[in-house]
């Protein structure tokens, strides 16, 4: 487990990817939106996250499901600050999950250790300054648009290719605007802008970014193309609260692979599964000593 302290000398780094603990305080997020919506949820969510053994809460006020309205500054500000505040005051370790660089600089002030923006700095180019200001850590996931109309830009002639040559791109512009090399983080953006066959070959292929240089965080927790491929008989996918198993599984693929953190609603089952990859691992080196499937491998 980390606290707020140990990210002060750079990115965490543990024998075991890293569990990024979910707290949406939102009315409409996809997976658990107004379940956490007021403060004192969220905190008390959060302290529970922590407890169960999450290394970082992230902290969201804006839903990024399909067809999502996006809220005003102020409402996002009024969401996630008060929460955050509260959460690093106890030396809990605090992402933000924004794509506004109003409410990284808040979030930040407020004791926030890293921003995580699911647009990479498309949305909002000056939040690379904010998190270069800071020296703080920054996730650039990959992303094309807004929530209303990214499925339109589901295409690809090779998903893994395209994804890693466009996160080497947000990489380029974070590291012009001042962001510390050293604390750059992606994500593949599974589900944004991706049909679910999209999906599964990003996560059959995550050793395929390692070109990048920089860790791998990988959110797939009670997305979409689960409750899809977990259908009843008659087609309608599985409920959002009923697909914890099947990510489970999913965090168990990308432990294998080596990613450097995974972020999840449930923290103990992931935790779990990735106690269980890191024993297997011990066992299974390759030849040069290198976890079998790494994302670091050559």
């Amino acid at each position: 487990m980390t606290d707020r302290e140990s990210w002060s000398a750079g990115l965490p780094v543990l024998p075991r990817p890293l569990v990024m603990g979910v707290v949406n305080v939102t009315p409409d997020s996809f997976s658990d939106g107004g379940q956490h919506a007021t403060t004192d949820a969220a905190i008390a969510h959060g302290r529970m996250l922590q407890a169960q053994g999450a290394d970082v809460l992230d902290i969201g006020g804006e839903s990024t499901r399909p067809g999502a309205t996006r809220p005003l500054v102020t409402e996002e500000l009024g969401r996630v600050v008060p929460v955050i505040r509260a959460l690093a005051s106890e030396g809990i370790a605090v992402s933000v999950d924004t794509m506004r660089h109003e409410v990284a600089q808040a979030a930040l002030d407020a004791g926030a250790v890293l921003v995580n923006d699911v647009s990479g700095g498309l949305a909002d180019p000056r939040i690379l300054a904010v998190v270069a200001e800071h020296g703080a850590a920054y996730v650039a996931m990959h992303w094309r648009a807004h929530s209303e109309v990214m499925q339109q830009l589901a295409s690809y002639d090779d998903v893994l290719v395209e994804v890693r040559d466009e996160l080497a791109q947000r990489l380029e512009d974070a590291v012009e605007a001042g962001v510390d090399p050293a604390r750059l983080i992606v994500d593949p953006g599974l589900g944004f802008a991706k049909t679910a066959d999209h999906n599964w070959e990003l996560l059959g292929r995550l050793p395929e970014l390692a070109p990048l240089g920089v860790p791998i965080l990988v959110g797939s927790s009670r997305k979409s193309f689960l409750g899809s491929l977990l259908a009843g008989p008659d087609g309608t996918p599985r409920p959002v609260q009923d697909r914890e198993d099947a990510n489970v599984a999913l965090t168990t693929i990308a432990a294998i692979q080596g990613v450097w953190a995974v972020r999840v609603h449930e923290v103990p089952a992931s935790l779990d599964a990735i106690k269980v990859v890191t024993r297997w691992r011990m066992d299974s080196r390759s030849g040069d000593g290198r976890p079998a499937g790494s994302v670091g491998a050559p």
